[in-house]
């Protein structure tokens, strides 16, 4: 299922799809069928079904996120070391506005919209594209968010994975610093 009216701001250089059924980065396919694995029967698995022993070797691509009353904010509860290294910054305890605070409202607002989507849908979304509309430095990424709920009904945890390129991100940050800070144009570009 692609696309719905609340997302239509989030994707301005990307894709998403509502219930995917499998992902192509191996640490989102893995993620996704923990996920089925551990809901069984049930819409959504609940917070305490998630194992961290389980999951050690994807961590540093994991992020948990509470969801505030009415899905107005979610607070990042963890948040990946590869995701910090990614995005230069570590908003644990925070919540998501917070965190977006110094950042375009653009930004902050299509990162709500994409949460806010997973809870009205009470379904995985898999995000996908080119994170460079939101800021220089910022490549080619792809996420999936994974709903938790103690109920079976109201979505109140967000296990969210986001993965990237390392050895791309780190190569095009190096040229960027050799440069005083600035990617180098490709020809045609």
């Amino acid at each position: 299922m692609q696309g719905n009216k609340r997302m239509s701001e989030a994707t301005a250089a990307g894709g998403f799809e509502i219930a995917p059924k499998q992902c192509q980065h191996p640490v989102l396919n893995f993620l996704h069928g923990y996920w089925d694995n551990k809901r069984g029967a049930r819409l959504m698995p609940a917070r305490a079904d998630i194992k961290p022993t389980e999951l050690k070797d994807h961590l540093g691509w994991i992020s948990m996120l509470d969801v505030l009353p009415q899905a107005r904010d979610f607070r990042y509860r963890l948040i990946g070391t590869l995701v910090t290294e990614y995005f230069f910054w570590d908003p644990t305890g925070k919540t998501l506005t917070e965190a977006f605070a110094t950042q375009p409202a653009r930004l902050r607002d299509a990162v709500l919209a994409t949460f806010r989507c997973v809870v009205d849908n009470r379904a995985p979304l898999l995000a996908y594209g080119d994170a460079g509309w939101a800021g220089k430095g910022l490549e080619e990424c792809e996420a999936l968010y994974l709903p938790l709920s103690d109920d079976d009904k109201t979505v109140n945890v967000i296990l969210h994975a986001f993965v990237f390129d390392q050895k791309k991100v780190l190569l095009a940050r190096t040229i960027a610093r050799a440069n005083g800070g600035r990617l180098v144009e490709q020809p045609g570009a």
